[in-house]
């Protein structure tokens, strides 16, 4: 390594990657201070000082289908990003997650010899296996956060470190739901559900409008409940407002509701059961053990695709991670307010002490000091 600054690119596409990416950058800026940091980043990359080429909001794009209607400016930051770091190289490229987009940018980038380095292993467990090959072709190591990816990748020999997930790092064991509820300014004495109906806006434009008419069933049987809703970013924070003045106008002044900016955790926390959108909020909600009730809805075509190739038996990670049904995870037609506030009243009558005591055991597994095995396993690529 020269005495120059190192360059390291970063290009995250949604909430979940710049949070890993941000600890990420962290740790690496900890052992090279100078570092240069640039790519496509979230606003928690920008405040670990990464230089963001483009707003992380073109990326974040759902499902098979749903990404053909983006595919114009995907490409054209895709073909922009390329050029820039051939015109200037940096000493590695990491793409966090996004893997149709970023394996892409890794493959044209390791062929003109830069380092690549992909952190969160594409779902290859779970469906299109043979994908490892083209993820060998891109990269010259993949980061993963779930124990259970190691075995795919020694099967074919592709250079893999499993580094855990860095949540599981930051989030304690029991959480304090006290000082959360203080934080969001809640009843300490009053039931809250938290929902969170996903951080981009086609999750949001689908499932807001099914969780809003839960609550609404919810409160018929719980009329106290507290809701604090956070939303992921600004964007989806004027998009849910919008909606819930257009469509829920007599929330506005009904204490029993709460909109907030970021505060995604807090809430969590804060909550004694969480409505969620699957993804990886629902890691993070077992990880702030808390029960919870998972929902997602696709395309119609890329639900028949996704039921011909998926492999797995479940779809929130908790399950996956449990391989077995520790949550409701609902899809499609099973995503209607009278499914999601019975599953959701279940849980508030129920006695979660065991299912807590999982979640506790899953997160053990996944606390392994990730940002400073994954800034490692990068400054091992660099020196390869």
């Amino acid at each position: 390594m020269s005495n120059k600054p190192l360059r390291i690119a970063v290009v995250a596409g949604e909430a979940s990657g710049d949070v890993l990416a941000a600890g990420l950058i962290k740790a690496l800026r900890q052992r090279h201070p100078d570092a240069i940091f640039e790519g496509i980043a979230g606003p928690q990359m920008q405040a670990a000082g990464c230089k963001s080429l483009f707003d992380i909001e073109i990326l974040s794009v759902m499902g098979l289908v749903e990404v053909l209607s983006s595919i114009r400016p995907i490409l054209k930051v895709k073909n922009a990003l390329i050029a820039h770091f051939l015109k200037h190289p940096p000493d590695v490229y990491i793409g966090v997650d996004a893997p149709d987009f970023n394996l892409r940018v890794e493959t044209a980038l390791k062929q003109q010899g830069i380092k690549t380095v992909h952190y969160v292993s594409p779902t290859v467990w779970a469906w299109r296996e043979k994908r490892i090959h083209k993820i060998a072709r891109a990269t010259h190591r993949v980061l993963g956060i779930f124990p259970f990816e190691q075995q795919v990748y020694e099967r074919y020999q592709v250079p893999y470190t499993f580094v855990g997930h860095t949540m599981a790092d930051i989030i304690d064991l029991e959480p304090d739901q006290a000082a959360a509820r203080d934080t969001l300014a809640l009843d300490k004495n009053t039931s809250c559900l938290a929902v969170l109906p996903g951080s981009r806006g086609g999750e949001v434009a689908k499932l807001l409008p099914v969780f809003c008419a839960t609550v609404e069933q919810l409160w018929q049987h719980k009329p106290d409940t507290q809701v604090v809703i956070p939303a992921a970013n600004h964007n989806r924070y004027r998009q849910i407002q919008s909606y819930l003045a257009a469509q829920y106008p007599q929330w506005q002044n009904d204490k029993r509701v709460k909109l907030v900016e970021g505060h995604s955790r807090d809430a969590m926390i804060a909550s004694d059961v969480i409505l969620l959108a699957s993804g990886t909020a629902t890691l993070e909600a077992m990880l702030c053990k808390r029960p919870m009730v998972c929902a997602y809805l696709l395309s119609w075509l890329t639900h028949k695709l996704m039921t011909k190739m998926y492999k797995p038996d479940y779809f929130s990670l908790p399950n996956i991670l449990a391989n077995e049904q520790l949550v409701p995870e609902l899809l499609q037609d099973a995503v209607n307010p009278e499914r999601l506030s019975t599953e959701l009243l279940a849980l508030f009558a129920a006695d979660n002490h065991k299912l807590k005591e999982r979640f506790v055991a899953l997160h053990l597994t996944l606390k392994q000091n990730a940002d400073e095995q994954a800034a490692d396993a990068v400054l091992e690529v660099i020196n390869e």
